[in-house]
């Protein structure tokens, strides 16, 4: 029964389709993951991590937080303004300008000398902020363009991007540690990957829809027509311009205007949501998780030191992002502020364990941390795909891009939360007698 369930589900996908979207979905984010888990070897345990501010105040896990926001401001700020114009450029050329920025980008990383050895932490960033931007911008066009490949593209991308805090963050390990190679050279290889991008674009994905389609073919203004006489007079052509620019202008701000609105009817079904998930679910990894320790002579406690405990919640947490991300083909969620308010929840309760340790279990802790994961996932899965579903045909590849700005805008508010919330809940361990996170 259930392998004929799972024949009728899949029946007719096309495997380059879902090929081509899962290495987009990869790439497009394992950058992301990698530059995060290098975020100790790019700054420096010596320098002061409020880069010249008292603004950026973290601890060791934290201390990540810097890099965190250059890693996730660009590619806010893109994912809030490319939506408006992004549609000006053809896939082609946005998958060449994304994958070139993001390798420009990982270069500048691997290539500029760590701050012990007398390199400048500012070029570091730079190329840390191209990523991002480019991470920014590949996910307002592989959304958009799920809208032409349908349901499995979309579950696709989800499993990729899924599988990209997996891959990223153990490639990375396993690179610096198990192989031994240096942080630059792991940096190096990796600012190669957004090949994998092209090759997924240009030879994998079946191509035939975007050939007939209008976003293919970079529109330009009718040229003013030429006289009969064919006398080519300039000064015509001249007294024409002005019109010519302001007809593009009006267009312009027509259809600027037409997407504000359609920004605005996605705010409550499907931005609202997503924006409260993530903001719970990453101040529960910036901010919280840092501080669920246990006692290390606990018959429970797997650990022999403190510092494993917040990388084996990462990989628990992002083991659920995966098989949530993956999910959609299966199971799907129609009512997305269950699984949001549901996060709020797992916020609320585990910042009360840090506060009082009434949970003297650490597998309770793995669980709801694996739980945490999975509702992330899900919300971010399903709200697109209500998009491909509910919203209408002529709006759905502007909608799908616009709303990818809600998990990078949760993203930068649970790092500005955490940013405070981390410290505050280690003072008051400590001032309780918990000195663990000290420990670290």
């Amino acid at each position: 029964m259930l392998q004929q369930r799972l024949a009728s589900i899949f029946h007719g996908v096309d495997p380059r389709v879902c090929a081509a979207f899962w290495f987009f979905g990869l790439i497009n984010n394992v950058l992301y993951v990698i530059i995060l888990s290098a975020a100790l070897d790019l700054v420096g345990p010596s320098l002061p991590k409020a880069i010249g501010t008292k603004l950026i105040l973290v601890s060791l896990y934290s201390l990540t937080s810097e890099v965190l926001l250059f890693d996730v401001i660009p590619s806010f700020l893109t994912k809030l303004l490319a939506p408006y114009f992004i549609h000006l450029l053809p896939y082609s050329a946005r998958i060449i300008l994304i994958s070139v920025i993001s390798a420009i980008g990982m270069l500048l990383v691997a290539l500029t000398p760590s701050y012990t050895d007398g390199g400048s932490i500012a070029s570091k960033m730079i190329g840390v902020m191209l990523a991002s931007a480019a991470s920014g911008g590949g996910e307002v066009s592989f959304l958009g363009l799920t809208h032409y490949y349908g349901q499995f593209s979309l579950a696709a991308w989800g499993s990729g991007t899924g599988a990209a805090g997996l891959v990223g963050a153990g490639a990375y390990a396993l690179a610096t540690t198990s192989l031994g190679m240096s942080v630059k050279t792991t940096l190096l290889a990796s600012s190669f990957l957004p090949i994998i991008m092209l090759v997924a674009f240009f030879l994998v994905l079946p191509r035939e829809i975007l050939s007939a389609a209008r976003y293919e073919q970079v529109s330009s203004p009718a040229p003013p027509d030429a006289d009969d006489d064919n006398d080519h007079d300039t000064s015509g052509l001249l007294s024409e311009s002005p019109k010519i620019l302001q007809s593009s202008n009006r267009n312009f701000l027509t259809n600027l205007r037409a997407n504000l609105l359609r920004s605005r009817a996605l705010v409550f079904p499907y931005m609202l949501p997503l924006l409260l998930v993530y903001i719970a679910e990453y101040t529960i990894n910036q901010g919280v998780s840092p501080t669920l320790l246990f006692p290390l002579d606990s018959s429970s406690n797997p650990f022999t030191e403190y510092r494993s405990f917040y990388p084996t919640y990462n990989a628990i947490y992002q083991l659920g992002v995966f098989i949530s991300r993956s999910s959609t083909p299966v199971l799907r969620i129609h009512h997305l502020y269950a699984p949001s308010l549901l996060q709020v929840a797992n916020l609320l309760l585990l910042t009360a364990q840090s506060l009082w340790w009434f949970i003297p279990n650490v597998w309770f802790v793995f669980l709801v941390v694996f739980w945490e994961g999975l509702l992330g996932g899900a919300v971010y899965v399903n709200a697109f795909a209500e998009i491909l579903e509910n919203v209408p045909e002529n709006d759905r590849e502007f909608s799908l891009g616009a709303t990818s700005v809600s998990d990078s805008a949760g993203v930068c508010v649970a790092g500005f939360l955490s940013l405070a919330l981390e410290p505050a809940l280690c003072r008051w361990q400590v001032g309780r007698g918990r000195d663990w996170c000290r420990r670290l």
